[in-house]
């Protein structure tokens, strides 16, 4: 067995913990991943009431507004990611663990996916129903979301981490978050569109998948980081 195995299998156990651990958190405060699917379900169901009930202008305006309320969902739980660790001195212990930081912060985010973004991604295909997608259109939407959802956490991080501890953290987090998620969107959007119409969204798929890796990479070191800064 080679040396580095225990100190893998080690890393790996404390990841395991600390996702188990926030999971058992957001049973215990069910009201707050609640809050997201509802928030999410509340903003997707008002756009139909208020267009009118013509289906070619809700087929056409569907993809966007469930990705934009997805999005405007997570950021409902993005600023507890990391605050309630902040207060009450989990945090620096985190920093203080034999295992890496980037990889305890991959596993918060892990967490925070499976909170927010899994269930937002599972109640899409009902969603999709009310602006009269094809089921071609819905299973896009679905793939799409539970590929977008993860990289909405990832980049929610990095802002979350930026701001724990500042006054005005709800207001200047979305400032932040915001911009570097619209390419998200633009082809999350784009790939339902096209399954819509007929045409291959491999390409969609692609780019995004490309953004997945490129925030998988790089997210867990830039959130870590914000992390070490705001501790000091």
């Amino acid at each position: 067995m080679s040396a580095d195995a225990p100190v893998a299998a080690g890393m790996w156990q404390a990841m395991r913990g600390l996702v188990v651990r926030d999971l058992r958190l957001a049973l215990r405060r069910r009201a707050d991943p609640l809050s997201v699917l509802v928030f999410f379900v509340l903003v997707a169901s008002l756009f139909p009431l208020g267009v009118g009930p013509e289906p070619d202008l809700l087929r056409t305006m569907g993809p966007g507004v469930v990705f934009v309320a997805a999005l405007l969902a997570a950021m409902l739980s993005l600023g507890r990611m990391f605050a309630d660790d902040y207060q009450d001195g989990t945090l620096e212990q985190l920093l203080l663990s034999a295992c890496p930081l980037p990889l305890l912060v991959a596993a918060k985010i892990a967490a925070h996916w499976i909170c927010s973004g899994l269930l937002l991604a599972l109640v899409s295909p009902l969603l999709a129903l009310q602006f009269d997608l094809g089921w071609p259109a819905t299973g896009v939407l679905f793939l799409a979301l539970l590929v977008v959802s993860p990289l909405l956490s990832l980049i929610g991080a990095v802002g979350a981490a930026l701001t724990v501890g500042v006054r005005g953290a709800a207001v200047l987090m979305p400032l932040l978050i915001l911009p570097l998620c619209v390419p998200a969107l633009i082809f999350g959007t784009a790939a339902v569109e096209a399954s819509r119409i007929g045409m291959e969204s491999i390409g969609h798929f692609s780019l995004l998948g490309a953004f997945l890796v490129l925030a998988l990479v790089g997210a867990p070191w830039a959130t870590a980081t914000a992390l070490r800064i705001a501790l000091e």
